[in-house]
């Protein structure tokens, strides 16, 4: 089986994306930062959860700007479910990779996402590219057209 980063550049190169393997961790957004050289908030944090209505549980992608928290309570406005944080096989299942390396797209299926819109206060952002060593570099408005996520205010500090 081919590894996160290979399975993410077979699903995105129709995109001008160009993945970089960095040489330290990118797992979480401060050491992202580090090994990029930009701002926290310059990150993206691809974080899964789990919206609940009635019987259904369906898999949710926030797309959340490495200095702001998820805004659980405006995500489930937003969604008009009930948000759970999703567990690791949930993660792994609904986006086919691991915690610390989900990209915002190239996933098995589309999974529906909600972007903070604090993200376009940058021109670059950079997200995992499947691994915690992998990542890549998009504007914003990149990632909306690309993952046909929609912008709403889910991020607080």
């Amino acid at each position: 089986m081919a590894s996160g980063p290979e399975r993410f550049f077979a699903a995105t190169s129709h995109l001008p994306i160009i993945p970089q393997r960095m040489p330290d961790s990118t797992h979480t957004a401060a050491e992202a930062a580090a090994a990029v050289g930009c701002e926290v908030g310059a990150i993206v944090k691809s974080l899964v959860f789990v919206a609940v209505s009635d019987s259904e549980r369906e898999p949710i992608l926030a797309l959340v700007c490495g200095d702001n928290r998820a805004d659980l309570d405006a995500l489930a406005e937003v969604l008009g479910a009930r948000i759970e944080k999703a567990d690791a096989a949930t993660v792994k299942f609904a986006t086919g990779y691991s915690i610390g390396g989900v990209p915002p797209l190239g996933h098995p299926a589309p999974v529906r996402t909600v972007i903070d819109r604090d993200l376009l206060r940058f021109d670059t952002v950079w997200s995992a590219a499947g691994s915690a060593y992998d990542v890549f570099a998009a504007t914003p408005q990149q990632l909306v057209e690309w993952t046909g996520g929609e912008l709403a205010d889910i991020g607080t500090r």
